[in-house]
């Protein structure tokens, strides 16, 4: 691991992990690379308050290789996930990473993203785990689960049997824990998981630190007014689903460099469109400034445009 003036060290049993960046001051971005990472350095696991850790597991799209983000926390009555990881055998990983922490179970599982990098290995969960998600993504879980030309090797769809429409208090041990849903941002049925008395803000795809908007799935304009409503929870730590959990003070500041890039990326679609421009013409001419050196530019901004298109022409569905 390299050594870094920066770290935070986590105690397990038997391992001791310790997390730090390569650099005291590391370059915002989501490359793990240009953060003078390698493949060797994850998982990386960091505890943010005592007995609540994030989880970080590198993932490839196309050539470029990010993290996937999940979070843990350990009670008195079991261990609750907030999203899995896009494989049985990297939710395996995860699994048997929480067990060197703690003996207990997972118990709950919040299904915060139903997109497959969040939810492809929940399979790897245990059977008697209780499975949450909003309704529209137990929609898309259970469409996914009945399709008849869904490939026999794929892995099992686990459909949650919990639905959270707007919010869920859980009490485990001695923890309040909230599943909140705060309007309709990357997927339709994002959730978040809220500590209060730890004022951390899991947020899954929601935000997604450095990394281009991702937009295949989501509601451009409602996904701004979104972040707005967690900014205005009193949190701390606001832990993105993809990109570095940094320092709490920099994760709060890039919460809003990304609700700006959103903004940014909402306008430049929005002058493109009223040019009169064809959504191909308009991937064409499309000009982020500073976004353009972002993740995953180049395979999401094609459909960010074309996403935005839809939702000023009225073609996106309603609430």
């Amino acid at each position: 691991m390299p050594t870094t003036t920066r770290a935070t060290i986590i105690l397990a049993l038997p391992a001791l992990f310790l997390v730090c960046d390569p650099t005291p001051d590391p370059p915002p971005t989501a490359d793990p690379y240009a953060r003078g990472y390698t493949d060797d350095d994850f998982p990386r696991v960091q505890e943010l308050a005592p007995g609540v850790y994030s989880y970080e597991q590198l993932r490839s799209a196309g050539e470029e290789r990010f993290t996937t983000v999940s979070m843990f926390v350990i009670t008195d009555e079991g261990v609750l996930v907030a999203d899995g990881q896009g494989s049985p055998a990297e939710t395996r990983r995860l699994v048997g990473t929480i067990a060197t922490v703690t003996d207990q179970p997972v118990t709950h599982v919040i299904v915060c993203s139903d997109h497959g990098d969040h939810t492809a290995g929940n399979s790897e969960f245990p059977a008697t785990a209780r499975f949450y998600a909003h309704p529209t993504s137990h929609a898309v879980l259970q469409r996914a689960a009945d399709n008849p030309d869904r490939p026999t090797t794929a892995p099992p769809v686990i459909v949650p049997t919990h639905l959270v429409e707007t919010s869920e208090t859980l009490h485990l041990g001695n923890r309040e824990i909230r599943l909140l849903f705060l309007g309709r941002a990357h997927t339709g049925g994002d959730l978040v998981v809220h500590l209060p008395a730890e004022k951390i803000l899991f947020m899954s795809e929601a935000y997604m630190n450095r990394v281009f908007p991702a937009m295949r799935s989501a509601y451009p304009s409602e996904w701004v007014a979104m972040i707005e409503a967690a900014q205005a929870l009193d949190v701390d730590i606001f832990v993105p689903g993809h990109g570095f959990v940094d320092s709490p003070e920099v994760l709060a500041e890039e919460l809003e460099i990304y609700r700006q890039a959103l903004v940014q990326v909402i306008e430049e679609a929005t002058r493109l469109h009223a040019a009169g421009l064809t959504v191909e013409q308009a991937i064409e001419q499309a000009d982020f400034g500073d976004l353009e050196t972002w993740s995953l530019r180049s395979s999401q901004a094609p459909r960010a445009i074309g996403r935005v298109f839809k939702e000023l022409n009225g073609e996106l569905p309603p609430v």
